[in-house]
Parts: C-alpha cells; sequence; structure tokens
C-alpha cells in the first residue's frame, strides 16, 4: 500500500519546514540534539479515561520489521521530530499547556516497548519520526446551524403555501430550501471528510467512499452512522509518520515508512490524563498495519508508563 504525506491542517507546513531544517543542519544535529531525561513517573493515573478510542496505521511494502530467534522485534534507532500543534475551537487547559516534548515523553515508552529505540548515532538511525497532535473542528449541530434552519423554515412555509393552494410559490420556496441544504450538506462533507482523513477514520472505507453513501441508509450502515457521530464530536488525536532517517540525511529526499493515528473523543476526557491510555492501546500497531480501522472502547483503568529513559530530539523543545 502507497503512503502519502496526507494533510494535516495547520501542520503540514510544520512538517516540510522541519525537514527542511533537519537538511540543512544535518551535519551537525546529533551534536546539537537535546539530551532530555524523562522525569516521568513509574505509573500514570488514568482513571477518568472514557470513550471510543479509533486507530488506524498503515506500513509501505518497503518496510519489513526484523525478528530476533526469540521472536520479538530487531530493535530501531529513531529521532523525534517536531510536526505541529492542532489546537481546536475551544481554550482546552489540558492540551494548549503542553509543549512537544510533554507529548513526546508519554509516546517515548510505548515506542521503546516495541523495540523503536532512541538514536545517539546518526549513522545508526533508521528512523525520523515526525509527531503531531491536536484536536478536530467538527461542524455545529444541526439543531445550531443556520442553513439547516432555514431549510426548516423553507419547509414549513412550503407545506403553509401548499394549504393555501399557492403551489407554484410553494415550490419555489421549496426549492431555495433545498439548495442551502445542499450547500450546507456539502459543505459539512468536505469537514467530516478532512477530519476522517486526519485521524483515519477513512481507512474503514465506510468515510468519503461510494460504498458508505450506498449502505447509509440500510441495516449494514449502523457501523457507519457510529463513526459518522465520532467524527462530527471534537476529538483529541495524535499521528505518528516514520520517514527513512538515512535517506534524507544522505540524499535529501523524504519517504514516509509508516504512519499511526490514533484518537480519541474529547468530551469526557482530558487530553493530559487520556494520552498515556490512548497511546499504550495504539502502540502494538506502531510500524504494524492494522488493516482499516480499529475501534477499541477505553474505561476508566490504570496505565503503567514504566522507568524514566533518555531520548534524543531533533528539532526544537518547545510546543
Amino acid at each position: 500500500m502507497r503512503l502519502t504525506a496526507r494533510s494535516i491542517p495547520g501542520s503540514f507546513d510544520c512538517l516540510h519546514a522541519s525537514l527542511s531544517n533537519f537538511i540543512k543542519l544535518s551535519a551537525v544535529i546529533f551534536a546539537a540534539s537535546a539530551t532530555i531525561s524523562l522525569a516521568a513517573p513509574s505509573s500514570t493515573d488514568a482513571q477518568g479515561v472514557v470513550g471510543i478510542e479509533a486507530v488506524s496505521s498503515k506500513v509501505t511494502k518497503d518496510y519489513v520489521r526484523v525478528r530476533l530467534p526469540d521472536g520479538s522485534f530487531q530493535p530501531e534507532f529513531y529521532a523525534f521530530g517536531k510536526g505541529g500543534y492542532w489546537s481546536g475551537e475551544i481554550d482546552d487547559a489540558t492540551i494548549d499547556k503542553l509543549t512537544f516534548l510533554d507529548v513526546a515523553h508519554t509516546i517515548a515508552k510505548p515506542l521503546e516497548v516495541q523495540k523503536y529505540i532512541p538514536a545517539t548515532d546518526p549513522n545508526k538511525t533508521k528512523l525520523l519520526i515526525m509527531v503531531y497532535w491536536g484536536t478536530t473542528i467538527v461542524p455545529p449541530p444541526y439543531e445550531e446551524d443556520p442553513l439547516y434552519y432555514n431549510y426548516e423554515q423553507a419547509l414549513s412555509e412550503y407545506r403553509l403555501l401548499l394549504s393555501e393552494g399557492q403551489a407554484g410559490e410553494a415550490d419555489n420556496v421549496l426549492s431555495s430550501g433545498l439548495h442551502q441544504l445542499d450547500i450546507e450538506n456539502h459543505r459539512r462533507d468536505q469537514i467530516d471528510f478532512r477530519n476522517a482523513m486526519m485521524i483515519g477514520y477513512d481507512a474503514g472505507g465506510l468515510v468519503g467512499t461510494d460504498y458508505g453513501r450506498y449502505i447509509s441508509h440500510s441495516a449494514l450502515g449502523w457501523d457507519r452512522r457510529d463513526q459518522m457521530d465520532e467524527i462530527e464530536d471534537n476529538r483529541y488525536f495524535v499521528v505518528l509518520m516514520a520517514y527513512d532517517f538515512q535517506l534524507l540525511w544522505k540524499q535529501k529526499k523524504h519517504k514516509l515508512l509508516w504512519e499511526t493515528r490514533f484518537s480519541i473523543n474529547e468530551k469526557h476526557n482530558q487530553f493530559d490524563k487520556a494520552l498515556p491510555a490512548m497511546v499504550e492501546y495504539a502502540s502494538k500497531y506502531f510500524g504494524q498495519p492494522s488493516n482499516g480501522l480499529k475501534r477499541n472502547r477505553l474505561s476508566e483503568g490504570h496505565v503503567e508508563i514504566g522507568e524514566p529513559t533518555v531520548i534524543e530530539f531533533l528539532f526544537g523543545s518547545k510546543k
């Protein structure tokens, strides 16, 4: 399956800026890398994290992890790159206050569990893992949408005109209302599909496809409707995009090897508390295909993070 660096609103330019900066600084980047000692505790309280977490992970045919005789993965060295932060519609201190390092710290340990090891030598570094995080921006609820309200008003006026025998005028009013409804549905579909691509919901084949539209009103459409409801609620998300480090360093070309996109509903959650649980569930798909969208209901619990470690960063020390 061919991967592309799909647009992450507000962050896509950051990706290219980071890669460009890396190309310019590649000769000295490891000498200048900040060595960060994680001060994370051995466990993190994740009580109160509830809702549906969704994960979508894709891998190119050129990326295959080697297994050791004991069945475990052969370690691979990586460096982090700061992709960018996509803020939501309202102030949310649980995510707004976090820096790139805060997010990277939480991701580092689950990466290590999957045998992805922080790099110290550019010659042995296989991956540049770009980190993006944020909150989706969604359409307003139907009952708060002005164009849907206008359509409902047009429908009421249409019925009144029909009852008064003014069929011609009624048709004109209805036509105008339907036109506004069509405009709003198109706008809503664009927002939904943009979010679906950003957080991996397009991987299920039910959003933004003819098949999805076909089954939407059938008995098979329940899953699609559930996914659409989730997409149209604000969601916290993280996107990891792993590039071929050696190709970038030596040939100044970027090649995406794997990507993992995971998210959870913002409602009833706090990003700083939800992130460890999100990463723990998603980590099994780091560098592995999920074969579609995986959705998992999280309930209140306790997440083990593990001992502090040391990681290397290539780009920036601030959000």
